[in-house]
């Protein structure tokens, strides 16, 4: 028996197949973008809940599985990295905001737990989440809260482990200068007598390479988001800042810190955006002409590099002023004036405390320091240094400063 098939049949046959597969793909696409654009809404509106870095490995990986790139804030894009340290960030920021775990993985599973278990979950770790909070201000309490000033006529000496032997090519009186520009250094370039500021009470901190760090300790671990560098800006250069800020104003100095971070997410560049903050911040202090950009120092591939000299029974990192030029071709009218106002500050140091400044490099880069007439880089110590000695480094820092400037 021969089944005859109608060709009207056949083509109604296959629209019907067609129209089928266009439904279920139709849906599937609608389903993806609605979960998708539900999963960015709710972590996004999650993100100010702080959560617990103690949750953050089981948070984040999970967050890795579902999420490439999620939608932070004001339309920007930023990779997972990125989001980690936000959020590694925010909750060692010392706020005690409430923190959920179960509602965070509610969210990347698209299940939503009910408001008991979610509370169990919280006291449960409430407990571990109190311990954390107490062992990272116990880390920093000592150096956050006292404040010992700087004594002198103490003895001070150059430790010569992991260190590198200081050399220059001009020295004036105590003063010793490393040139490395076209420029040729005359006597009248390094004396400070002829020097002088209007305002010595104002300063200005920043950090054009904020998430510098150093060797970790037991009392100051960190996690590293780079070598010798972490997000985390209570275990980097910017907590010298701090340090500086602190003893300073104990001597009745008026500080504005700015902890912008200008090497991350990207290292390269960091100078334009760091111009961009100390111009803002001179234009809200129009009369602040002390300006530190404070780097920590490193020297190739010598991780173990630490410049240290003892003051007394402290060991502390060694100092070093780097002062910029107009050598690269970009206008720089201060640079005779900038190096001026290092020489004074590093005499008064020479007096007080040999060998905690390093000799001062003088470069053909101008590295911002065009703004003012008494700007400078200070580098506080090197990878090999740890946090401790370079936030000792600050209290006699500030007293040399103190001093200097009277």
């Amino acid at each position: 028996m021969i089944a005859i098939v109608n060709l009207k049949d056949i083509f109604k046959y296959l629209v019907g197949i067609l129209m089928t597969i266009l439904i279920v793909i139709s849906s599937a696409r609608f389903l993806n973008e609605y979960k998708e654009k539900n999963l960015n809404s709710k972590i996004e509106k999650s993100i100010d809940s702080s959560v617990s870095s103690i949750f953050n490995f089981d948070f984040l990986n999970c967050l890795k599985i579902a999420m490439p790139v999620v939608n932070i804030k004001d339309n920007q894009n930023i990779n997972i990295e990125e989001y980690e340290d936000y959020i590694l960030t925010t909750t060692r920021s010392g706020n005690n905001v409430k923190r959920i775990l179960g509602y965070q993985m509610s969210i990347l599973n698209g299940i939503e737990i009910n408001n008991k278990e979610n509370q169990e979950l919280v006291e449960n770790n409430e407990e571990n989440i109190a311990k954390k909070d107490e062992d990272e201000k116990e880390n920093t309490s000592n150096y956050n809260e006292e404040v010992i000033l700087a004594q002198t006529n103490v003895e001070t000496k150059i430790i010569t482990d992991n260190n590198i032997n200081a050399s220059y090519t001009n020295k004036y009186n105590t003063i010793e200068v490393k040139n490395q520009t076209k420029f040729k250094l005359t006597d009248d370039m390094l004396t400070s007598d002829n020097f002088n500021i209007d305002n010595k009470k104002d300063v200005i901190i920043y950090h054009t390479h904020t998430c510098e760090s150093y060797t970790a300790t037991d009392r100051f671990k960190y996690k590293a988001t780079g070598n010798y560098r972490t997000t985390d800006l209570n275990y980097s250069v910017s907590r010298v800042g701090d340090e500086l800020q602190k003893y300073l104003e104990t001597y009745g100095f008026n500080v504005v810190h700015n902890k912008t971070k200008h090497d991350y997410p990207a290292y390269n560049g960091s100078y334009d955006r760091s111009l961009e903050t100390i111009n803002k911040e001179l234009k809200n202090n129009p009369d602040t002409q002390i300006v530190f950009d404070l780097h920590r120092d490193a020297v190739g591939s010598m991780s173990e590099y630490a410049p240290t000299v003892k003051i007394g029974d402290d060991y502390a990192a060694q100092i070093m002023f780097v002062i910029g030029t107009s050598g690269g071709g970009a206008s720089h009218k201060n640079w005779k004036e900038n190096l001026k106002f290092a020489v004074k500050i590093q005499e008064k140091a020479n007096e007080l405390y040999p060998g905690l400044f390093r000799p001062i490099i003088l470069r053909d880069a101008r590295y911002n320091q065009h703004v003012t007439n008494a700007a400078s880089i200070i580098e506080v110590g090197a990878t090999g240094n740890t946090l401790e000695q370079c936030l000792t480094s600050m209290k006699y820092l500030a007293k040399v400063l103190d001093e200097a400037l009277k």
